[in-house]
């Protein structure tokens, strides 16, 4: 009993009420506007220069290649026009020695040589019949890229954008060093390497992989709306909406289409509150990250994302390990167990260890509602080398890690809500769902969390039961590959109406030129 007890009281810590949700969501907002008229601010809100998101209607044959980490994926994305794709794709351990090398050029000829395998292995046809810059006056660079693949590079490193395909490298992560490619344009830097070898492939569009679930959901989601929001609950969390150019206030240098009004901004929620100014604060919140290796950073994430979930009740089960007046995973004697045996915890269990508890043991714990959680057991056992858990013990696990797990739904309905509201869609006349892209480990895998998620978004003003019920939450695959397809599909038709607009202007100049040279009466004219 005294277990259960101390378990009830613990897992009260973790409650985030009605109350809290919406004090959540009107600081989300604040924090959205202040990101909105200047740099420096906890969400950062970052334009991306995607002015435009696709229906599924879109067709043609597109390139994205991935670099997020120690792999380098290369696909390429076929669009049907009926919110239907195929995908064909390769991927590349990047050697080790190119991660730390001297000059940013070999990491890029890497890069461009694998480009270059793809296209003949799965497009040969494509591959010898493009045609590389046939010269032309039809732009402003005195040529036309005729049969070019248009390419999607979703580069998951640190950067300062500043067009669609145009963005400098302000740091390395994961292990990658390179100094030399630091403050360079790591689109130019993969660009010189692919025209090195002559591949008939043009650089479109620097890609962040929020942004591209955003553009994989509004391809193949039902119906005719647009999709508003791309979402990512995962090993970290982050957002990206659809805003009006009107509500950016702060300056947005470069080239961008303003014609439809509207820009996919890059929140960065994961810093959301940085200050804690309204985020719950239990003392293993404060433990994680103090120990974290960016304490006072991303506390929004360290409170909802996959990565840190899974510590938090590891934190938990330690303390209560530490109370010696209940007896969490440990008996007097074989009689006080239900399987009549003592349980054991092995010296090696990732308990002891920081980052040890996966939270993948959260999803089992919340899916067991068999009588004896023999399931859990069993996965306490596996995991974690928890041996002969009682069923009180895991009881007490499971009640843990689904407080934990209802907080995190709780907070990510804080930034769904914020950005609905924010998006004024619920004031429209219209039956049209508002549509939401999510992907990540914890949206698909973990049980109820969307349920718990929409409970939230119902006790939020301005939204209420009805607001939730138009609220559609649907999972997006590939923001990387599909969604880094449609961004450069965007950056053509970008570059197309460039070129209109271009031709306009040669027509207009060439009609002015030569309403000057017809001379008015009585007036001579020299035709040279």
């Amino acid at each position: 009993m005294a277990l259960a007890e101390e378990t009830k009281r613990i897992a009260a810590q973790f409650e985030y009420t009605d109350e809290d949700v919406n004090k959540g969501v009107q600081e989300f907002l604040r924090q959205m506007h202040e990101g909105l008229e200047k740099d420096g601010t906890s969400l950062s809100q970052i334009p991306t220069y995607v002015t435009g998101v696709p229906n599924g209607t879109e067709k043609g044959l597109y390139l994205a290649v991935d670099l997020g980490g120690t792999n380098f994926r290369v696909c390429s994305i076929h669009l049907n026009g009926d919110t239907t794709f195929n995908l064909t794709y390769s991927k590349v351990a990047i050697p080790k020695h190119l991660m730390v090398t001297k000059h940013a050029s070999d990491l890029f000829a890497f890069l461009a040589k694998q480009i270059e395998l793809f296209l003949r292995t799965h497009h040969e046809d494509h591959f010898e019949a493009h045609i590389r810059r046939r010269q032309t006056v039809s732009t402003p660079e005195g040529y036309r890229d005729e049969h070019i693949f248009r390419l999607g590079f979703t580069f998951s490193f640190p950067v300062q954008q500043f067009g669609i395909n145009k963005g400098t490298l302000m740091r390395w992560t994961k292990g990658f060093d390179i100094p030399d490619a630091i403050g360079k344009d790591v689109c130019a830097l993969l660009q010189q390497e692919i025209d090195r070898l002559r591949l008939p492939v043009k650089v479109a569009a620097l890609v962040n992989d929020t942004v591209g679930t955003l553009m994989a959901r509004s391809y193949t989601s039902p119906g005719k709306t647009a999709t508003l929001l791309g979402a990512i609950f995962g090993t970290g969390t982050n957002g990206a909406y659809v805003e009006k150019i009107t509500n950016i206030k702060k300056p947005v240098e470069g080239e961008y289409d303003k014609t439809t009004g509207l820009m996919v901004i890059n929140t960065e929620w994961g810093s959301f509150d940085n200050q804690l100014n309204i985020l719950p604060n239990t003392s293993y919140d404060i433990e994680l990250d103090k120990k974290s290796v960016n304490p006072g950073f991303q506390m929004f994430e360290k409170r909802v994302s996959g990565m840190f979930l899974g510590e938090i009740v590891r934190l938990v089960v330690v303390d209560m390990l530490k109370n010696t007046d209940i007896s969490l995973f440990r008996d007097e004697n074989s009689s006080h167990n239900d399987w009549k045996s003592t349980t054991t915890i092995g010296p090696e269990s990732g308990v002891f260890h920081q980052w040890g508890l996966d939270s993948s043991i959260m999803s089992i714990a919340a899916a067991d509602n068999t009588p004896d959680l023999s399931s859990l057991r069993q996965e306490l056992e596996k995991q974690l080398y928890i041996y002969a858990a009682s069923l009180e013990d895991a009881l007490a696990f499971k009640n843990v890690a689904y407080a934990v797990g209802r907080r995190a739904a709780r907070l990510s309905a804080v930034a769904l809500g914020a950005v609905v509201l924010q998006s004024g869609k619920l004031g429209e006349t219209t039956d049209e769902p508002i549509d939401i892209g999510v992907d990540g480990s914890l949206v698909e895998h973990y049980p109820f969390f969307r349920d718990m998620i929409y409970e939230a978004l119902a006790a939020i003003d301005g939204i209420g039961p009805d607001g939730a019920k138009r609220i559609r939450i649907g999972i997006a695959k590939d923001g990387s590959g599909v969604g880094a397809a449609l961004i450069a599909l965007v950056a053509a038709n970008m570059e197309k109406k460039g070129v209109v607009d271009y031709l306009t202007y040669i027509k207009n100049d060439v009609a002015q030129k030569i309403s000057n040279a017809i001379p008015g009466v009585g007036e001579k004219t020299t035709i040279v």
